[in-house]
């Protein structure tokens, strides 16, 4: 048996590997919102694509990065301990067809009544019949993407459960590459380029599949169809998806609810919104998403074993860990939304309004990314637990506090009161998991957690004034200038990580020693096999 030293370093090492690959892609993603950004900039046409995107977008969230692979991973796992090799592979199978079969309906029942789906999550475009029309197209053209997206996920847990995580973290950098070709070489010849985006995006999900299947096959998988839906495995996994998809998807679902309020508020407020989101979601993918997937196989190994003392040991370690990364991004990006927002936007159409109003939304969208991450590992210990029922009990009451919050906050604060209720509705939500699950396992070294966060807390707040005070001034209100601009903001955070280091290490931060000691320890272990 492996001890706790070794578990703590197998998750640091998947989620690293996992933050690696993730950060791959959302720098891609990154370069696919600026080249949109430039085409369409914060317009009622870039309205329209990022509502009818909404749809693709929550889908991923649940099935790339939520519920497929939290109920999947825990139920394969225990079908190779138990049962062995041969029978999880079969399981694979079925399970492949089940979604070809279930799914695919699903894509064509959501083309033929995009319409309603439009009106139900962008109402206020239907003052306008053009505008509502080609939302509906989009929506169409995008929907399957869904098929898709689930497959690759499928695939993703697969290579999971045998600790591949590179190449499926990875994938979703195809799907940027993508579209940023199709926006590069195929829209311009479109009378409408919008619509080519949108095929793009569909195009995209099937490339992100595509991309993991030799990694796939090497691992002795097969696609190979089986319709043996009886087997209890499936129907294992079939009673864990739903609460599943229910309880991950509250954060989605917040997103939809702004973005239902926000075609209410003036033009540009749903743009705002969506690019703010998307630089929020950069330390949400890759440490957030990360560590939730890369702590869910050792989590589910210990559960199948009845080690609960493990379960306890590593949620702890990954929670901390998540926090002493996730906590100094939040501050960084608060404190430098403005110059971020500036130098990857404005250019083109996207002018100094539009980047005043998406870093308001960024202020306030920011505040809850600690919690929005570490929501990600309580579920993940809930799902590795098999219980999905709580999770989606307490993600209930986060959706009513957002909406609640979100009516309230959005007259005084416009398009920011929808963000700042979506991070107060997260923190609810963390608090709410976290007690819970303390019921569950009787503790989870709540002091230890709670010392850390603090200790992080306060470095990050030096650290963010510090790196507000170097960039001021009127060179992050004009457009242009992107190399100066890019020296002086890499150079700012350059300065801000060696000083939230520094006071980790004065702070006694434990993560910030065990990270240092990790690395000295691979340090000598190469220094010793070159001599």
């Amino acid at each position: 048996m492996e001890n706790t030293g070794d578990q703590k370093g197998k998750i640091a090492r998947a989620a690293g590997i996992m933050s690696a690959a993730t950060f791959i892609s959302r720098i891609l993603g990154y370069v696919k919102d600026m080249i949109l950004a430039g085409f369409f900039g914060a317009t009622g046409l870039s309205d329209t694509f990022f509502a009818a995107f909404r749809i693709p977008n929550l889908l991923r969230e649940l099935f790339a990065e939520g519920s497929m692979s939290s109920a999947f991973i825990p139920v394969l796992t225990e079908y190779r301990q138990k049962q062995g090799e041969e029978e999880a592979r079969t399981l694979v199978r079925i399970t492949y067809t089940f979604i070809i079969i279930v799914v695919g309906l699903v894509c064509l029942a959501g083309i033929i009544f995009s319409p309603a789906i439009v009106a139900a999550i962008a109402p206020g475009f239907l003052k306008s019949p053009e505008k509502f029309a080609m939302t509906v197209l989009l929506t169409r053209i995008m929907f399957p993407f869904l098929l898709f997206i689930s497959l690759a996920s499928l695939v993703m847990g697969a290579l999971n459960t045998k600790r591949v995580f590179f190449i499926p973290t990875l994938a979703p950098a195809m799907l940027n590459i993508t579209i940023i070709a199709v926006v590069l070489f195929c829209a311009p010849l479109f009378s409408h380029p919008i619509i080519a985006v949108a095929a793009g995006v569909a195009l995209g999900g099937f490339v992100q599949f595509a991309f993991q299947l030799p990694s796939f096959f090497r691992q002795g998988y097969s696609l190979r169809p089986s319709a043996a839906f009886r087997h209890p495995g499936l129907r294992r996994m079939a009673i864990l998806l739903v609460p599943a998809t229910m309880a991950l998807a509250v954060n989605q679902i917040n997103i939809i609810v702004s973005n239902v309020l926000a075609s209410y508020l003036h033009e540009g407020s749903i743009t705002y919104l969506y690019y703010a989101m998307r630089l929020v979601q950069f330390p949400i993918g890759i440490f957030g998403v990360a560590m939730g997937m890369a702590v869910l196989p050792t989590l589910s190994e210990h559960a199948v074993r009845g080690d609960f003392e493990r379960v306890r040991e590593d949620f702890s370690f990954a929670l901390r860990l998540l926090f002493f990364i996730a906590v100094p991004s939040m501050a960084g990006l608060i404190a430098l939304r403005e110059p971020i927002v500036n130098l990857l936007f404005q250019r083109g159409a996207f002018d100094y309004a539009a980047t005043q109003g998406t870093a308001e939304a960024l202020l306030f969208y920011s505040i809850g990314i600690w919690s929005i991450v570490g929501v990600r590992v309580v579920t993940s210990t809930f799902y590795a637990l098999q219980d999905t029922k709580t999770p989606v009990r307490i993600a209930v009451v986060g959706m009513a506090s957002n909406l609640l919050l979100s009516l309230i906050l959005m007259g005084p604060l416009k398009h920011s009161g929808l963000a700042l209720a979506n991070a107060l509705a997260s923190g609810i939500n963390f608090m709410l998991l976290s007690y819970f699950l303390r019921k569950k396992l009787g503790r989870v070294d709540a002091r230890r957690i709670v010392g850390s966060l603090l200790r992080i807390a306060a470095a990050s707040a030096v650290m963010g004034l510090a790196g507000w005070a170097m960039l001021q001034g009127e060179l992050w209100q004009r457009s242009g200038e992107t190399g100066l601009k890019t020296i002086y903001l890499s150079a700012a955070v350059a300065c801000c990580l060696l000083i939230y280091a520094a006071l980790s290490y004065l702070l006694k931060v434990e993560e910030m020693r065990y990270l240092y000691a990790a690395v000295r320890k691979k340090f000598a272990g190469k220094h010793q096999k070159g001599a």
